[in-house]
């Protein structure tokens, strides 16, 4: 099928995104869908022609793509995260990568009989993981932090050491059989690490001085980074091969922790591009694939492909791990995690190429053996992973709960009525007062500043996935939702509306800025605190086909204002001026329910009756009480006085 060159950058494009948001809907990693279309729609199908698309651009474009991915992982890697998993990160990547290197390795060559070279440098290759392929599925595993973080920080600063691995074994394959080849090899990994760590550093000091300087203006910072980090990758990749994603890792490495230096607008541009590469990679590296190599593998490949799942996974994780504060659940997990992704393709092909040129026998293997373990790793871990973390229980709880910015009575009061219906709460306020409150209304606290850098390292949001602004303070509402808003979805951002005159009209913060209007455009927190003082309550109500939403909003002798509704699978939806539910039958009501002052008195009056009743009743049993005691003691009297008659008449 020929298509035009525009028609198949489109068709990329369009179906990255809908493989994208479909693991989104399905909860499930996307590299899954993003393999098993690529592979669709070029062996199967022959709808993308990879290599008459791109042409010689193909693989230097990989290259500079994995580039960028990888510099945008690294700047995530902050050190404070690690703070006593810092061996066990060493050992994974030092120690653990030599056992999967030599297990691989002995596989290949044992049970697929590839030349002995050839081994070592397919066992290079699937040593890597990446964070091409480990954020993905992170993103959808949800684990424990000590996990994700060991995870994280293993993907990104195996890649760089993968392909140093990779060149070695290469060069070992190309030199063998000339003297010094050992210590030419060595030489080499030592050339690469070195010019890759000080082009690194040197950028990373560059930039962190020209963006804390503010010599940039801010619409140039995130292409200043960009330009320089594929410059940098050239450069060092000119200098010493594969030293350019050395040179990208430890650039991200120290920007991140570099103090002084604002990142976040950097990040954020680089996490929306990195889903673009990748998605594009998966799917561009799985078209250029041909079912007829795959399938000549045969079962000895799924062998190695059991050994690396089975038997080098595990005893690289059992080995990194000794000694460790991680528990031997978390440590199963971390044994089963280790997808293989986009800078395995990439060398794979490049090398596969240049041995092919040589005439290095079973060379043409190489490719179609390392996509074999790319695509058995990334399907049996997308499907396996999240219900393995949840067995294990190390996976971190669904985003149900609720942060709410301020510790007001009107905050206790929400987070309260919240918290009886099993969502978790915790409340933020920098006032004692208010934060002993609420603690001991059984809350969750955190006394601070919710946008302080103290609540960046202290305030634990594992299993919290909605902002209440409550707070009287409209702008530390504002702000807040301003830093929690990529943290939670703009679709989880809620705050108080604020009273509006003529006058303040100019004064009110953007829409964009302070997230959905909570409750309704009037229900502002001093006419929230008002109805509290007045008597009004926070009820759970049920609907039914005889008691409709109307119904309920309808019911005479009082006023309702509903906040919350929750659905038969206890998914909570919050009641905003922008966009309200339509609850069913089934659903709960959490509302505001004021009842009318008549009503109020006929309960007061109710409530004495029951009082008074309540008194009488039990003045009535103290009376028969008292009866019966004064009836007993006349019974005894009256024993006691026979007694004496008769003691005296025996005396006569």
């Amino acid at each position: 099928m020929d298509l035009s060159v525009p028609f198949q950058l489109a068709i990329i494009t369009v179906v990255a995104f809908l493989c994208q948001w479909l693991s989104w809907r399905i909860k499930l990693p996307a590299i899954l869908p993003l393999l098993l279309t690529g592979l669709a729609l070029g062996p199967l199908w022959g709808v993308l022609q990879p290599k008459e698309l791109f042409g010689d651009l193909l693989l230097p474009g990989v290259s500079l793509a994995v580039s960028i991915i990888l510099f945008e992982g690294a700047m995530t890697l902050r050190f404070d995260e690690i703070r006593g998993l810092e061996k066990t990160v060493r050992r994974l990547v030092t120690w653990g990568a030599l056992v999967t290197w030599s297990i691989v390795t002995v596989s290949a060559w044992w049970v697929l009989k590839l030349p002995l070279g050839l081994a070592l440098l397919f066992g290079a290759l699937v040593v890597v993981t990446g964070p091409t392929v480990i954020v993905p599925l992170l993103r959808s595993v949800r684990p424990v932090s000590s996990v994700s973080r060991l995870l994280r920080w293993e993907g990104i600063v195996i890649d760089p050491l993968g392909a140093i691995f990779a060149v070695l074994a290469y060069e070992l394959v190309v030199a063998s059989g000339q003297d010094g080849a050992i210590l030419h090899t060595l030489w080499l990994f030592f050339q690469t690490i070195g010019v890759g760590a000080a082009i690194g550093c040197a950028v990373a000091f560059g930039l962190a001085e020209l963006l804390r300087r503010h010599l940039i203006p801010e619409y140039l910072r995130s292409f200043l980074v960009l330009s320089s980090i594929i410059g940098e990758f050239v450069l060092a990749n000119g200098l010493s091969e594969e030293s350019g994603l050395v040179a990208v890792t430890v650039t991200g490495i120290v920007l991140a922790n570099r103090k002084g230096v604002r990142t976040d607008d950097i990040l954020h541009f680089k996490e929306n591009l990195s889903v673009m590469l990748i998605s594009g990679l998966f799917i561009v590296l799985a078209a250029r694939l041909e079912m007829s190599e795959l399938s000549q593998l045969g079962a000895t490949a799924l062998a190695v492909l059991v050994i690396i799942q089975f038997v080098a996974r595990p005893l690289s994780v059992w080995l990194s791990t000794l000694g460790s504060s991680l528990n031997w659940r978390e440590k199963s997990l971390l044994a089963w995690i280790a997808p293989r992704g986009i800078v395995a393709a990439a060398i794979s092909a490049l090398f596969a190429e240049r041995l092919q040129q040589n005439g290095v026998p079973g060379a043409e293997k190489l490719v179609p053996l390392t996509f074999m373990v790319i695509i058995g790793t990334v399907a049996l871990q997308s499907l396996t992973a999240r219900p393995l973390a949840r067995l294990l229980k190390v996976a971190e709880p669904a985003p149900r709960g609720f942060l709410i910015i301020g510790a007001n009575p009107v905050a206790r009061a929400i987070g309260a009525a919240l918290q009886k219906n099993q969502y978790p709460v915790v409340v933020t306020d920098s006032s004692w007062e208010s934060i002993r409150s609420a603690r001991m209304e059984g809350l969750g606290t955190f006394y601070g500043n919710p946008v302080s850098q103290h609540a960046d390292q202290y305030l634990d949001l594992v299993g919290y996935g909605k902002l209440l602004g409550l707070s009287p303070r409209r702008e530390l509402n504002t702000m807040a939702t301003m830093r929690y808003r990529l943290e939670f979805g703009e679709q989880n951002i809620f705050s108080l509306p604020t009273q509006k005159t003529e006058k303040e009209v100019k004064h009110e913060v953007a829409p964009e800025h302070r997230g959905a209007t909570l409750f309704a455009p009037d229900m502002t927190y001093a006419r929230l605190a008002s109805l509290l003082s007045q008597g009004a309550e926070i009820r759970k109500t049920r609907l039914t086909e005889e008691f409709s939403f109307q119904a309920y909003n309808e019911t005479p002798g009082r006023q309702v204002w509903p906040l919350f509704a929750i659905d038969p699978r206890e998914h909570i939806v919050v009641f905003s001026a922008e966009e309200s539910p339509e609850p069913k039958a089934g659903w709960y009501i959490l509302g505001l329910v004021k009842e009318d002052a008549a009503k109020e008195e006929k309960k007061a009056e109710a409530r004495a009756e029951a009082a008074a009743e309540k008194v009488a009743a039990e003045n009535k049993s103290e009376d028969k009480n008292e009866s019966k005691t004064h009836k007993r003691d006349e019974k005894t009297d009256t024993k006691k006085g026979s007694k004496q008659t008769a003691g005296k008449t025996q005396q006569n």
